[in-house]
């Protein structure tokens, strides 16, 4: 069946660059792409015209919350309260839990899910909080995600993550990692077993993937593991790292090295690596580009680095730079990692951040950054045929609306949506060719229900945050509200 999508706006691709087509057209039969221009006079069996909108490739996000919102919680702390937010050692000896059921977990996936696709996101790779969690991800929890994203309809690269050790807050109020190297080589196997079962899916929307936790939560022996398993399967690996100086400290602390010389020694410098932050390289901001620096080893490795502008900027971060990266030929490409999961919120701030680090108006222009959102998600896949509006690629497609009163004038549509707009604009998706979100909807899911099962979950996430605490505090005590809240009492009466 041949499916004719329009709108007044089109971001096609020339097999180079993203270019755009007014009054445009695309063409899609089953999962790929016909057609895309103008004055199509093919076969047709279905068409819609979007009006006012720009259709543009689907987003692809690398690290993607798969999980109910924890940023709100945790992104202001006061030194008072953010031991708090950590397990105190007793938790993590004796008294360590699942906070969620099954049943519950699979829930907040699919909150976190449906999320993901009425934003805008096509194909995403998962991040949640494990804080929540007895240690990890399980198997079982990553198989009831994996049947969710298909229900839905979205392209995961999926596995669940595994770590050997865990922050931990001490009796003296010091941060450390605790380790426990059998649960992070049972994660392990439980990830290798996942790159077995979404095999045998044979679903193209269903790719496994090696998804450890950040690099001070693993030991060396669970490194060289994921990195010896990767090469023989050909698998992606995605590792939180080059992130803070703690990260860096708690290293030096345990194996007295830095980052880079750990994916050096491990081996996972020879794995298809993703990298998100990329903030910090070794506990400093990173050097310019330079032969035999830093940036000049990622680039030489193929690392692909997850840029969060929005959660970076959140946690007082940042990336020096967007464009010294570029420059030293390293793939970037972008992630939300935390809520809302709003990948064009994500490249204005993006934008911005660049410009105040480089002190120049033309730094981290947008098309770099919109290539980074689809060219450069697809080439840390190794999918060529991803990110871009071409006869033979993928019909993964967003439909983003410019047509309301507050969206203001259109000068160029790309720069209205992400200066003056947010992701929530979109109103249509495409993945393989099916529709995923219809008319700001997801068919098959109520939305209303699903808001506030996810508020309910949210609010068991932040009571357990009590019962880690060394000092058990109360939530109200970790997360005071922005002003007191007022206490209510009911006048005398009067005569």
């Amino acid at each position: 069946m041949f499916k004719k999508i329009s709108a007044q706006y089109v971001l096609g691709f020339d097999g180079k660059q993203h270019t755009l087509i007014e009054g445009g057209e695309v063409v899609f039969e089953g999962d790929s792409i016909v057609f895309v221009g103008q004055n199509y006079d093919g076969p047709v069996d279905e068409e819609r015209d979007y009006g006012q909108s720009l259709i543009m490739p689907g987003l692809i996000d690398l690290d993607a919350l798969a999980d109910i919102d924890h940023l709100i919680l945790d992104s202001w702390p006061s030194p008072d309260v953010a031991a708090g937010h950590l397990w105190s050692e007793d938790y993590f000896a004796n008294r360590r839990r699942d906070v969620f059921t099954r049943a519950e977990r699979a829930k907040v996936r699919e909150f976190a899910l449906a999320q993901l696709a009425l934003h805008g996101i096509t194909t995403y790779m998962p991040i949640a909080s494990e804080i929540h969690s007895s240690w990890a991800e399980s198997l079982d929890e990553l198989v009831d995600m994996t049947e969710t994203s298909r229900r839905i309809g979205l392209r995961g690269y999926l596995g669940p993550a595994y770590r050997s050790g865990i922050h931990v807050t001490t009796a003296a109020g010091a941060r450390e990692v605790h380790f426990d190297e059998a649960e992070g080589l049972a994660g392990l196997r439980d990830a290798e077993s996942f790159l077995d079962y979404a095999a045998s899916l044979a679903d193209p929307l269903v790719t496994g993937v090696l998804l450890p936790c950040r690099i001070e939560t693993l030991s060396e022996d669970l490194m060289r593991e994921t990195a010896r398993i990767a090469r023989e399967r050909d698998a992606l690996v995605r590792l939180h790292c080059l992130q803070s100086p703690l990260e860096d400290e708690l290293l030096h602390r345990a194996a007295g090295r830095g980052v880079l010389d750990l994916l050096e020694s491990t081996g996972l410098f020879g794995t298809r690596l993703l990298i998100p932050h990329g903030v910090v390289i070794n506990g400093q901001d990173p050097a310019a580009p330079a032969p035999g620096g830093p940036l000049d080893l990622l680039a030489r490795h193929g690392v692909s680095i997850v840029h969060c502008p929005l959660t970076s900027f959140r946690y007082q971060k940042q990336l020096v730079s967007f464009d010294r990266f570029r420059a030293a030929g390293v793939n970037l490409c972008l992630g939300t990692d935390s809520f809302p999961p709003d990948l064009v919120r994500g490249m204005d701030v993006g934008m911005h951040l660049a410009r105040l680090v480089e002190q120049r108006p033309d730094a981290g222009t947008l098309a770099d950054y919109f290539d980074a959102a689809t060219l450069g998600g697809a080439q840390a896949l190794g999918r060529a045929d991803l990110g871009r509006l071409a006869p033979g690629m993928q019909a993964d497609i967003t439909v983003v609306s410019l047509g309301h009163f507050g969206d203001g004038v259109i000068e160029d549509p790309l720069r209205t949506l992400v200066l003056n707009g947010t992701a929530r604009q979109v109103t249509d998706t495409f993945v393989a060719g099916r529709a995923v979100v219809v008319d700001r909807a997801l068919p098959g899911l109520d939305l209303d229900a699903l808001r506030a099962d996810g508020q309910q979950l949210f609010d068991q996430m932040r009571a357990a945050y009590s019962e880690r605490d060394s000092q058990l505090r109360e939530p109200d005590e970790l997360f005071p509200p922005t002003y007191p809240r007022a206490e209510i009492t009911t006048p005398a009466a009067v005569g």
